[in-house]
């Protein structure tokens, strides 16, 4: 009995994607905000159009790490619960940073 099996070349490709991701994200010791919250992100969370866009509106400070830092927590989660679709900074930050990965991934 013979058969042929076919669809390795792409799942070696697939696997190649996802080591070269691997390897990428293990070098990786920070994300840029900018990176983490893309337009695509931002759109499909918030009315916004972008990261900078969202914190403007919200007359929070993000000029610099220690500016963002700094942000009162407590009002920022409320602005993050009434204007997109996340209840808090932590959950909006866990998604972001999950839908990352995955595109790293390949996945």
């Amino acid at each position: 009995m013979s058969f042929s099996v076919s669809g390795f070349d792409d799942l070696e490709k697939q696997l190649q994607k996802m080591a070269d991701g691997a390897e990428e994200l293990s070098n990786t010791t920070s994300i840029p905000l900018t990176e983490l919250f893309t337009p695509t992100f931002m759109q499909k969370c918030s009315s916004f159009s972008s990261f900078d866009e969202f914190l403007s509106a919200g007359n929070f400070n993000a000029d610099t790490q220690e500016a963002f830092e700094a942000i009162d927590e407590e009002p920022f989660n409320k602005y993050i619960s009434s204007t997109t679709s996340f209840k808090s900074w932590d959950d909006m930050l866990q998604e972001a940073t999950d839908q990352h990965i995955s595109k790293k991934l390949g996945i």
